[in-house]
């Protein structure tokens, strides 16, 4: 999986050893941090494209983000795509918990799923809060989803 900056400059090391870096890093300034994982899409043509994002809030003090983007042609039922978004979130939160455990991070898992029945997402709603919550995660929908639905949906759009 390649991530990379807002900036665009690429993420070599794998990804939790980046986030353990940043995890030390921030902490030593003095940061309270917070992590937000949530993923977006955007169907283009014959393709999906995918973002997911690892927002880090330093309390009181902005934050950054981590970022990898992922292209599909794979087809999908507006349903099956939010539960896509919500497993990718999903995986990049499972692969991290330990290090959020271990330097003691809040995080949650941010899904782009409006919890208004009128918006066709919320189709997915109960799947996709019972599935991260079962994985023992914090979970948020719109409008609190904000990884998902303004970091992510900026990087497919």
């Amino acid at each position: 999986m390649q991530w990379r900056r807002f900036n665009g400059e690429v993420i070599h090391l794998p990804v939790k050893e980046e986030v353990r870096q940043a995890i030390i890093r921030e902490t030593a300034h003095g940061f309270r941090l917070k992590v937000c994982i949530g993923t977006d899409s955007q169907v283009k043509g014959l393709e999906t494209e995918f973002a997911t994002v690892i927002v880090f809030l330093r309390e009181g003090h902005g934050g950054f983000m981590f970022i990898h983007n992922e292209k599909t042609k794979d087809r999908y039922s507006i349903k099956e795509r939010m539960l896509v978004e919500v497993a990718k979130s999903i995986e990049i939160a499972y692969e991290l918990c330990d290090l959020f455990t271990q330097y003691d991070v809040d995080m949650e898992v941010h899904a782009d799923i409006n919890t208004n029945p009128q918006f066709k997402s919320n189709l997915a709603l109960r799947e996709a809060m019972g599935y991260i919550l079962g994985m023992g995660f914090a979970f948020k929908a719109k409008p609190e989803a904000f990884a998902s639905s303004s970091c992510a949906n900026k990087m497919v759009n």
